[in-house]
């Protein structure tokens, strides 16, 4: 387990450095003892501060471990400087799922926390994560636009299904993993998904190479489910 240093109190320092200081320490803590397990107390020692500081600046420990979510995932809406530079569709589609399953696996305890806690609250639509879940998912309905528009998806494809076919497997494939429970092929999985839900979306059948090259990514993905506990581990 990675140790923590604790930071130097800083005692004059201005609001918005402080909270960024605290949410600093709190990303920190909580990469290490996961959020469950997490105590203000061990933030504030962190953060080299008295606790009570930290009531200051948050209401309570789920506000503080949401806005340091909120950070986090602000970070990942970055634009996505590689994709246009990518050809074909099932290759954005590959980067794509390649991309999420690296932001999951650099970061399993917010990934747990925003899927285990945040995304089952029955305000959650209403909650500034939607909408940058919404923000984070655009460019797969981008990608399968542009492949209805050239043809190379059928024309009554439905991009939000599209989208929720990949990133929701990409979900269930990952269960197993943020769960503490095995780790997981970023390659092997983000081609399998691409691979079948390209082959299901795309007007023209695959050549004799390509149904090959198919069937072996298929095969590849069915063999990693296995590995992660299948279905019924989700």
């Amino acid at each position: 387990m990675a140790k923590m240093t604790p930071r130097k109190q800083a005692s004059r320092l201005s609001i918005d450095d402080r909270t960024a200081d605290i949410l600093a320490a709190a990303r920190e803590v909580i990469s290490v003892k996961g959020y469950e397990n997490v105590l203000v107390a061990d933030i504030a020692r962190q953060a080299g501060i008295v606790e009570g500081t930290i009531y200051r600046y948050f209401e309570n420990k789920r506000d503080l471990l949401v806005k340091v979510a909120e950070v986090w995932f602000n970070e990942q809406l970055a634009v996505d400087s590689q994709l246009p530079m990518i050809h074909g569709t099932q290759n954005k589609l590959r980067h794509i799922a390649a991309r999420t399953l690296q932001i999951i696996k650099s970061e399993p305890v917010l990934s747990r926390f925003m899927l285990m806690e945040l995304r089952p609250d029955p305000n959650y639509r209403s909650t500034a994560f939607f909408e940058m879940n919404r923000r984070f998912t655009r460019e797969t309905l981008q990608v399968c636009k542009d492949a209805i528009a050239s043809g190379e998806f059928h024309a009554d494809v439905s991009p939000a299904l599209v989208r929720d076919m990949l990133h929701g497997c990409i979900e269930h494939r990952t269960w197993a993993f943020l769960r503490g429970e095995g780790d997981f092929s970023i390659d092997e999985i983000s081609d399998g998904i691409a691979t079948v839900v390209y082959r299901g979306m795309a007007t023209q059948p695959a050549s004799t190479d390509n149904a090959a090259r198919i069937d072996a990514a298929v095969a590849r993905l069915e063999a990693v489910a296995t590995r992660l506990g299948g279905p019924s581990a989700a």
